[in-house]
């Protein structure tokens, strides 16, 4: 079993920056490098759409039009860790964000909420002024 837990949401001004991380723990010799881990947000009254998600090995990313150039995905695989860049925000980002991890990585998958087996209990991001 996999868990997941996201920190770092919080109320920000528009054109401000957070970093949201994603630690990820499971049994002995869990590593990153099994599982595909995507970024996701939920706003009230919207549809659940994926932001951004990062290939079991690293070397694929993607993105979301809406976050392109402003959103960076990265991780640390020695703590376990995804992190969520967020620069430039603006007010439509406000949203409960969440990590999910995948235990297979095929091309297209990332942004697929389907495709992803285990979720954290989410962070909120709220832009506002």
């Amino acid at each position: 079993q996999l868990q997941l837990v996201e920190s770092g949401g919080g109320l920000v001004q528009p054109g401000g920056s957070l970093r949201l991380s994603c630690v990820a723990s499971g049994a002995s010799g869990f590593t990153l490098n099994y599982y595909a881990i995507g970024w996701f947000r939920q706003a009230p009254g919207k549809e659940r759409e994926g932001v951004s998600g990062i290939s079991s090995g690293g070397l694929s990313t993607n993105y979301a039009d809406s976050v392109k150039g402003r959103f960076t995905i990265s991780r640390d695989v020695a703590k376990k860790t995804v992190y969520l860049q967020m620069n430039s925000l603006k007010p439509e980002d406000t949203a409960v964000y969440y990590c999910a991890a995948a235990g297979r990585y095929h091309a297209g998958m990332l942004l697929q909420g389907h495709e992803y087996d285990y979720w954290g209990q989410g962070t909120q991001v709220t832009v506002s002024s």
